[in-house]
């Protein structure tokens, strides 16, 4: 009886030290991502260091934390843990000391930080499909100063469920100016990229096909003339089942959530359409996809025309597999953002704060979606985190196993 009390009692010290240890070691790793950012504190004012903030910052918003009182308080919560590797000499910083450091951090250089990490983590084998795609932070307007709500553009790697990188949309802008600026940002090589209407530009179009990549871009009312010329042609040929013109078909149908959607898609050489208007500034164009969605839910049915500008080859199940997974940015990035995160509640708007904690809700997600070994939704995870420390120490490492000083390209 007393040596199974022996043998219990030292297997628990060996996991705790084992448990310190690998903390250490991730909390350097985590110090050597975020080495570029400038503590912009006034010297003589600094008691906390800013890796230390940083750090308990991302643990506070992995475990489900919203802003700065809920930093503090994991802070104080997990004390007995935290100062088993990080230096805490001064205690737990202050809900206005998280807020005043995250106000006034350049945000660039957090984004370079982030991009540099999530490089890490990516390896390709092969195309992947990239949507590009806007969100404003609702609750980040300020209307006694005037201050609109932050729009944010992501690229997220539909193959990996992860955020690439994201762009802050210039205050009286619009997505066509951020969107060049997050292209840049990636190496986009042998990838599909799939951006919405307000993406669809020739100049889009063609940083795009300059970098080695091909693109998917929905045709709407921004266009008029190209517009209304794909849609009367498509129409017209429709009815005849395309009798005569080299196209591609694929169909797909899908059940769940109570109901049933039907898609289809047609896709057809630009050489078999007439002359459209202006069709030579889409540099790489080779194709018109026009997507059919019928749903059939429990009271009604609804029936959607989409088009598509393509620099693909004409084959309509890779095609409507791209598009498909468009929706992927919405479902898995910005919906999960609202629900798991509550960001669109998030009244944060002072300074940098919106940008920066927006970026640290995406470094949780990354580091969320990448631990794999605890099969539950991001907030049942989220849950856990809170309350096992060597959880939280399990999403670090599956987030941080692969970093190094010579991150590889986030597309290929």
């Amino acid at each position: 009886m007393a040596s199974g009390f022996k043998s219990l009692n030292l297997t628990t010290k060996t996991s705790k030290a084992l448990s310190i240890g690998n903390a250490t070691a991730l909390t350097e790793k985590m110090e050597l991502v975020f080495s570029d950012i400038k503590d912009p504190r006034v010297e003589r004012t600094r008691v906390h260091l800013l890796t230390n903030i940083l750090i308990i910052g991302i643990l506070s918003v992995i475990a489900g934390g919203k802003g700065w009182e809920d930093m503090e308080n994991y802070g104080l919560s997990k004390y007995d843990w935290l100062k088993e590797f990080l230096d805490l000499s001064w205690g737990i910083p202050s809900a206005d000391t998280f807020r005043r450091l995250f106000e006034r951090i350049n945000p660039k250089v957090f984004e370079q930080c982030f991009q540099r990490w999530v490089q890490s983590i990516v390896e390709t084998v092969g195309a992947q499909v990239i949507p590009i795609d806007g969100k404003t932070l609702k609750g980040s307007y300020d209307r006694e100063q005037g201050k609109s709500a932050l729009h944010l553009v992501s690229a997220w790697s539909s193959q990996y469920r992860l955020v690439l990188g994201q762009v802050k949309v210039a205050d009286k802008s619009n997505e066509i100016i951020a969107i060049p600026a997050l292209l840049e940002l990636l190496d986009l090589a042998g990838c599909i990229i799939t951006i919405d209407a307000m993406g669809t530009q020739t100049a889009i179009a063609s940083q795009i096909f300059n970098a080695k990549a091909d693109y998917v871009l929905s045709l709407k009312g921004n266009h008029p003339t190209l517009h209304e010329q794909v849609k009367d042609w498509f129409e017209q040929n429709f009815h005849s089942g395309f009798e005569g013109i080299t196209n591609s078909y694929d169909e797909r149908i899908e059940k769940g959530h109570h109901r049933t959607e039907k898609r289809q898609v047609w896709c057809v050489p630009i050489s078999q359409l007439p002359p459209l208007h202006n069709y030579s500034d889409w540099l790489g164009l080779k194709c018109i996809v026009m997507v059919v969605r019928v749903r059939h839910l429990w009271n009604k049915t609804t029936r959607e025309v989409q088009f598509y500008l393509t620099s693909l080859d004409c084959d309509a199940r890779k095609l409507g597999q791209a598009i498909r997974l468009h929706w992927g940015i919405e479902n898995s990035l910005h919906w999960t953002l609202d629900i798991t995160f509550n960001e669109d509640a998030c009244r944060v708007r002072t300074g940098h704060a919106p940008q920066n904690l927006s970026l640290l809700r995406r470094i949780a997600l990354n580091a969320l979606n990448l631990e794999q070994s605890f099969k539950r939704s991001n907030r049942q995870k989220s849950n856990r985190a809170a309350m096992d420390n060597n959880y939280m120490l399990t999403i670090l490492a599956a987030c941080l196993s692969q970093y190094n000083d010579a991150p590889k390209p986030a597309c290929q």
